[in-house]
């Protein structure tokens, strides 16, 4: 049961973040949708209950998201337009440890290393993202792992394994 309340909460927050209002018809139509989609998806989205009564994960999944959109986006963004304004590039694929373990774990780290401006994950084998790097500063694994996503991997491991 709390899966499904955790996912509602989850869908409808996000649903009147992104439209931006609190008008009546908004809140009963986010109502609506957020409860069809809870129960459609509560068991597809949650392997875990436990987890969930841990609040200590959300915590750490908020400052996350806070510090990402904030000082790891805006380090990348000037980093990347350096490197456009002094042509300073040297891109290329590296092949990236991963040492997450549940595959929501694995997925916060590649969308994060995919979302911020430099790099992209291009493939997963064997335990190991293929990250395409703006800037290959080395092409030591465990070195591209600290530069790209060790920061990631600490609080994907602390919200989900």
């Amino acid at each position: 049961m709390l899966k499904y309340l955790v996912v509602w909460l989850m869908v409808f927050t996000i649903y009147i973040v992104f439209t931006g209002s609190i008008a009546p018809l908004t809140l009963i139509t986010g109502l609506i949708v957020s409860i069809v989609l809870s129960i459609t998806t509560a068991k597809y989205l949650v392997e875990d209950e436990e987890k969930l009564k841990q609040p200590i994960r959300l915590l750490y999944l908020v400052y996350y998201f806070l510090k990402y959109i904030t000082v790891i986006e805006l380090r990348a963004h000037m980093d990347v337009v350096k490197r456009i304004i002094t042509m300073d590039i040297k891109p290329g694929i590296v092949r990236v440890p991963v040492a997450s373990v549940s595959r929501y774990a694995r997925l916060l780290v590649m969308s994060s290393i995919t979302n911020t401006p430099g790099t992209v994950v291009v493939d997963e084998k064997n335990d190991y993202f293929y990250v395409n790097w703006i800037y290959v500063s080395t092409t030591d694994p465990l070195k591209a792992r600290e530069s790209i996503s060790l920061e990631f991997e600490r609080f994907a491991s602390r919200i989900f394994d």
